[in-house]
């Protein structure tokens, strides 16, 4: 018995050989390819990262092919997150492999946390200190950004919830990078004249949800000062602006020359190009922003001059600012250089009329009224910005009482950010908050937030104390109502108000139009949530719009949702 085992086993052997041996002979073939055409087979994009990591523990070859720093890992990364490419210098050493682990992490990390808040805030305003998760996160915070991104471009009308807190989320911490940024740029010396840069500032704190970048704008400016040269070579083919490089400061002091310019630019800008002052309509706050002036050439005033004076410097004439009442204007020096000069030494330029020249009187005739000399002067790049935010800011004023104010508070926040002693500000932003009416059920961070502003006030200004005695005792009978909210409202369906909720506590339901399951654990009567919730889940799209009870329920994958019951 003993030797016949040993002879069936001595069979086997053989028999495994046979059956291995192909898969031997095509390994063997795989990896006498050459390197260019492995790589591109493993590139190819028919590979996971999960089958990636299996080929490169097969052979020595394929585990050098597929190297941490490589092409291959790279081409993963790429293929999975193309939008973080743009964050990778060409000629950097970069490893893959592990940045591909850590925006994974990240990932996973970033969808944790929104589940969490739709836990924890569904039937409430995220309270102050409701990001302090977010801001404990370890890694790049550009891949917690952009799997945020991700959720907020997942198909239809899929994971609401989901989308109603990443997008919370995102325009949280941009904004809070953005407004860091920004006071860094107000502490520059006072000749660090980039217009352009502040501006951008203030476009992206207001959209920090939109891909904004200074490189993007300067890139989409480059594109009309090439324009320009084109045409200022038909003008002058020996322009000194013509061998300007990109990126150089020079100055051309000739006045003629200065003058082909400008000739060249307004014939690119407005009969080219098409652009022009939006005098139709004018109080959109879009004019303002100057991605949108770009992309719509059109504007008021002020973008419409901060674009005008960017291409005129690029190309050496010494354009400056001019923060003249209701109609910001640029000043063109026609004096000798190191001569006594006064205002009647320039030309002033309505860029919002199409780049016309203007004397002293026409530019008091453009107003109808004259004013005194001081108004013709230039100023410095923080009164550019102060001026353009206190546009923003009239403009929020405007904004419906059925809306979030956030026009107002992003303006309020920029305003604050440049001038934290502004008196009248303060006291806007304290009213802003009781009037929105954010009070946190658990938290009363707000309400000491509004405290701290209002004693600010007072120590700025102790002729306020009317007002802030109004504030503070609102505030404080707010804390006192609070702790006296003790008790849990009980809501009983066989009420005659409640007639119209159908269904109860406890029940396991299937929402009709995305298909999860849940459990019931809440309801209200009608929609109990904010404008800018209703707003952002598109309820008024509902056949009974807010008008019809929605029911807190508990979903399948642990998140927490607010339905309609028409659903």
């Amino acid at each position: 018995m003993a030797a016949a085992a040993v002879d069936s086993a001595m069979e086997v052997v053989p028999a495994l050989a046979e059956e291995a041996a192909p898969e031997a002979a095509g390994l063997s073939c795989l990896v006498n390819l050459p390197g260019e055409v492995l790589e591109y087979i493993l590139c190819s994009g028919a590979l996971t990262a999960a089958d990636i990591g299996r080929v490169s523990s097969t052979c020595r070859r394929l585990r050098e092919l597929c190297q941490s720093s490589g092409k291959v890992w790279k081409e993963q990364f790429r293929v999975r997150w193309p939008s973080l490419m743009k964050h990778y210098s060409p000629t950097d050493y970069v490893n893959w492999l592990e940045e591909y682990k850590v925006r994974q992490k990240a990932g996973l990390e970033a969808r944790k946390i929104v589940a969490s808040f739709s836990k924890r805030f569904f039937s409430e305003h995220v309270p102050c200190n409701g990001f302090s998760d977010i801001e404990n996160l370890e890694g790049p915070e550009i891949f917690f950004e952009d799997e945020l991104v991700c959720i907020l471009n997942m198909e239809g009308r899929k994971a609401l919830t989901w989308k109603y807190y990443a997008k919370k989320i995102l325009y949280y911490l941009r904004q809070q990078k953005i407004l860091n940024n920004l006071k860094a740029f107000l502490q520059q010396p006072d000749d660090y004249e980039s217009y352009l840069e502040g501006a951008i500032y203030i476009d992206q704190y207001c959209n920090p949800l939109s891909d904004i970048s200074l490189k993007d704008i300067q890139a989409q400016i480059d594109s009309i000062v090439e324009l320009v040269c084109k045409t200022l070579r038909g003008i002058n083919s020996r322009h000194p602006s013509l061998a300007f490089k990109a990126g150089e400061s020079s100055m051309i002091m000739e006045i003629e020359l200065q003058s082909q310019v400008l000739d060249a630019m307004n014939y690119v800008l407005y009969d080219q190009l098409k652009f022009k002052g939006n005098r139709m309509d004018y109080y959109n706050a879009l004019n303002l922003y100057m991605h949108q002036v770009l992309i719509r050439r059109t504007g008021i005033p002020i973008s419409m001059s901060l674009l005008y004076l960017t291409i005129a410097r690029q190309l050496g004439v010494p354009l400056e600012p001019v923060n003249f009442p209701s109609h910001f204007l640029l000043r063109w020096c026609q004096g000798a250089e190191g001569a006594t000069l006064d205002i009647f030494d320039y030309i002033y330029i309505d860029a919002f009329g199409k780049g016309k020249q203007l004397t002293v009187k026409e530019c008091e005739y453009l107003i109808g009224q004259h004013v005194t000399a001081a108004l013709y002067g230039v100023v410095n790049v923080k009164k550019v910005l102060q001026r353009m935010v206190g546009n923003l800011l009239s403009l929020g004023k405007r904004e419906g009482i059925d809306q979030s104010y956030q026009l107002l508070r992003d303006s309020l926040d920029l305003y604050l950010a440049m001038y934290p002693d502004q008196v009248q500000l303060l006291l806007l932003q304290a009213r802003l908050y009781f009037h929105l009416g954010i009070w946190p059920e658990k938290s009363f961070c707000l309400v000491l937030k509004v405290l701290d502003i209002l004693q600010h006030i007072q120590t700025l200004d102790p002729g306020q104390h009317g007002a802030v005695g109004y504030l503070v005792q609102h505030t404080l009978e707010h804390i006192e109502r609070k702790k006296e909210e003790v008790g849990v409202e009980v809501k009983l369906r066989s009420h005659e108000k409640h007639r119209d909720v159908c269904y109860s506590i406890g029940l396991i339901m299937k929402h009709k139009r995305y298909g999860y399951n849940c459990v019931i654990y809440g309801w209200d009567p009608t929609c109990m949530m904010g404008h800018e919730w209703i707003r952002n889940m598109n309820v008024h799209s509902l056949p009974h719009g807010h008008h019809q009870p929605f029911y807190n329920v508990l979903v399948e994958d642990g998140s927490c949702r607010y339905a309609a019951q028409g659903l």
